[in-house]
């Protein structure tokens, strides 16, 4: 992994998903964070599904690609209509792809649900070359708990596992993202979303292992860096 003590500005913006996934909002918004992930070279920008189409349109002819959310912020969606908002999705544009797992099923032991969402996400998603990332909520589960929902993602194929909604409980932290990393090696990706806000917990996440940052702090983030680095 990287550290992020020798992290150029680049890199750094290379790793973060430029996110905006508030309930309400204006299609301004959405054209500044699209203007932004171009400017400073983001890895995608993370929308709700009813924006895949305007980030299309506003993205074309760059290289940064849409991402959406899945089963947002909840999770708690049948499989099925997870495995139809996938596909929508896709057919709208989207290339980058976070689906939030059930985690009452993942809590009730029903680790065959959780499967089978992963299973539809990345047999929808694979064949495109799309990236898949599966959210936890880490927040609401055991260490054993996130363990398991890693071995299901490692075994299913999933690209990412990834932290939170930011919607939850709590977000990100050091000791989650440690396990996370531990527990699907250097395979998978390991995301870490949710209360990412300065340039020091950008880094800490980093050093434990994180390979993707998802935050609608980018800017502030990568600008703080630029700073540092011209000192």
């Amino acid at each position: 992994m990287l550290s992020s003590k020798n992290l150029t500005p680049a890199q750094l913006a290379g790793m973060i998903d430029h996110t905006f996934l508030k309930a309400f909002g204006t299609p301004a918004d959405i054209e500044k964070l699209c203007r932004e992930a171009v400017q400073w070279g983001f890895a995608c920008v993370m929308v709700n599904p009813s924006e895949i189409e305007h980030c299309v349109r506003l993205l074309q002819g760059t290289a940064v690609p849409v991402g959406v959310t899945l089963g947002f912020p909840l999770g708690q969606n049948t499989v099925a209509v997870k495995e139809y908002e996938t596909q929508d999705a896709m057919a709208r544009g989207a290339r980058e792809l976070d689906m939030v797992i059930n985690v009452r099923a993942l809590q009730a032991g029903a680790r065959d649900v959780v499967r089978a969402e992963m299973a539809a996400l990345v047999r929808a998603g694979r064949p495109a070359g799309l990236v898949t990332k599966v959210i936890l909520e880490t927040c609401y589960l055991t260490d054993e708990q996130k363990q398991q929902a890693c071995r299901l993602a490692k075994d299913e194929g999933v690209g990412f596992v990834k932290t939170s909604t930011g919607f939850g409980a709590g977000g990100a932290t050091v000791a989650d993202i440690r396990l996370l990393r531990a527990a699907v090696g250097s395979g998978l990706g390991v995301k870490a979303s949710g209360g990412i806000r300065d340039l020091a917990a950008a880094r800490a996440m980093l050093d434990a292992g994180a390979n993707r940052l998802g935050t609608s702090s980018g800017v502030a983030l990568v600008e703080e860096l630029r700073r540092q680095s011209e000192r």
